[in-house]
């Protein structure tokens, strides 16, 4: 505040509480008064551009700064009222969970688990021998996948669950997550399937591309670098707490660094070039598996 501001404020405040006291004259009580009228606004308007102090917290130290909340994107908004009554759309296999029942004598249940990759690929189609049991869900993140593992994996009583998840959490697409808490929920996953003797056959994340005009959305959303990074991740933790790491990646990725163009029209969702690449990698990654068990 002005020096001058504060002064004559300070007369103002003396004037109105002890001017009549100390016998001041009306016409002094009245400049003074008319300056505090002038300046108040003045001093007001000064106050309101100066920056807050920042809260303390008890002990005197700086309350941590809050990070601003992001808006919510389309597909997000499209998505709030079915978050609202489901989040994690357990209704989806709940009926077929059911009609499924029990595995039968010498049965080796598998169960692939994931996202849209996974929801659109026809398992009868491409294993028409074996009878995968598909629990995908288009557009799920990894903190979905945790809510419903339960019902949709340990209730079928499986001998392998196939986990590819990843990239929808890298889009953000049930909110900001940092890597790291997409690895606790894939740890998650892995210690509640350990914990039920549950063999894990874990995913990478798949390449993007941004060659079409389609791809560009989902390029943007899903920068290559945390891709790699998550994919260093699971290397290494399937690598110390045996399990398998099944390379989607390096096999449906081109001198670029991206998804090779002829697999996937849309830059993410492998077409039916892509899905031919990516069977008989799972299907070696099942059989070296339950050949351990």
């Amino acid at each position: 505040m002005h020096p001058t501001c504060a002064r004559a404020l300070r007369r103002c405040k003396v004037a109105c509480m002890f001017g009549a006291f100390h016998g001041k004259s009306r016409s002094a009580f009245r400049i003074t008064a008319a300056a505090a009228f002038v300046l108040l606004p003045l001093y007001f308007a000064a106050q309101s551009q100066q920056t807050p102090p920042q809260l303390q917290e008890r002990g005197g130290a700086a309350a941590p700064k809050v990070e601003s909340v992001q808006p919510l994107n389309d597909y997000q908004r499209s998505q709030m009222e079915s978050w609202a009554r489901d989040f994690a759309d357990l209704h989806r296999y709940r009926a077929a969970n059911q009609e499924l029942g029990d595995p039968v004598s010498g049965e080796h249940r598998v169960v692939f688990y994931g996202d849209s990759i996974t929801d659109k690929w026809a398992l009868n189609q491409y294993f028409p021998d074996k009878h995968y049991i598909n629990r995908g869900i288009s557009g799920q993140t990894t903190s979905q996948m945790v809510v419903r593992f339960r019902q949709d994996v340990i209730n079928l009583d499986p001998d392998v669950v196939v986990i590819l998840a990843g990239t929808n959490d890298i889009a953000g697409n049930t909110g900001p997550i940092s890597i790291e808490d997409i690895e606790g929920n894939i740890t998650s996953m892995a210690e509640l399937a350990r914990a039920h003797d549950i063999a894990l056959v874990l995913a990478s994340v798949t390449p993007v591309n941004n060659y079409t005009p389609a791809s560009q959305r989902f390029f943007a959303d899903r920068p290559p670098s945390e891709i790699l990074r998550l994919n260093e991740w699971m290397k290494a933790y399937c690598a110390s707490t045996n399990c398998y790491y099944l390379d989607y990646f390096d096999a449906m990725v081109d001198g670029s660094g991206l998804m090779k163009r002829a697999l996937a029209e849309d830059g993410l969702h492998p077409n039916d070039a892509g899905y031919k690449i990516m069977t008989p990698l799972a299907e070696g990654a099942i059989d070296k598996t339950m050949s351990s068990r």
